[in-house]
């Protein structure tokens, strides 16, 4: 079962940071952030750190793409904790605001799932690349042997090529710069296909979650292996 915790207090954007962003964001700060339980245990633990993609708004919980992670690295055998740690509507400066909180348990894996909010409201894509390399750093400080995952999110086409093209960049660039690895693109094969995404057009149904677990722990399974090993 994956570690959850409630938390009553929401990363709600202020106004001025809305400014740009459409209305599928104001929707995402409904869904609570699940954390790491404070039980002890023998298991490494995979922490995902992100957004209501992560959390998986509008769906049950055991369907969230972390909860059909864990499923998969069950089958092939990997006994490991996963920690949902999503967050709606939360931007890369408030992942980097919370990660203290979620850092202070021994974690094997963590997968980072951050700046999709920060591309709908059209934020500064160098302000999301010093969050991520930050956000990086304050891991490597607290989780020195954990393996670190950086998911790439892009923007969207409303935001024209230009802006597309720098917040594409940010990825590979925090990733060569930090020395983790750069998982392809999270929602890919799922983005922009109807009868796999909810109503609001951005949050995967239950197939779609499905599809996007199978992509994340294609990236992963090595990464397992490694970890599991230590």
């Amino acid at each position: 079962m994956i570690a959850s915790l409630a938390v009553a207090a929401l990363a709600c954007a202020s106004p001025k940071e809305n400014g740009t962003a459409r209305s599928a964001v104001s929707t995402e700060s409904t869904t609570v952030a699940r954390a790491p339980a404070t039980h002890s245990t023998a298991r490494p633990r995979l922490l995902f750190l992100g957004t209501s993609l992560t959390a998986g708004l509008g769906l049950d919980p055991d369907s969230a793409y972390p909860a059909v992670v864990q499923r998969l690295a069950a089958k092939d055998g990997f006994a490991v904790e996963v920690v949902n740690a999503g967050l709606s509507g939360e931007t890369s400066a408030g992942a980097l605001r919370r990660a203290d909180w979620l850092l202070t348990q021994s974690l094997a894996i963590v997968v980072i799932e951050s700046g999709a909010n920060d591309g709908l409201r059209g934020l500064d894509p160098d302000s999301t690349a010093a969050n991520l390399g930050a956000l990086i750093a304050k891991m490597r400080a607290a989780q020195p042997r954990a393996a670190i995952v950086l998911a790439q999110m892009e923007a969207p086409t409303n935001l024209g090529p230009s802006y597309q093209r720098r917040f594409h960049a940010v990825y590979g660039a925090v990733a060569a710069k930090s020395g983790v690895r750069l998982m392809p693109f999270l929602l890919s094969g799922v983005g922009g296909h109807p009868d796999l995404n909810q109503d609001d057009g951005i949050h995967p149904t239950a197939k779609g979650a499905r599809l996007v677990a199978a992509n994340v722990y294609e990236t992963l399974r090595s990464v397992l292996d490694s970890a599991t090993k230590r």
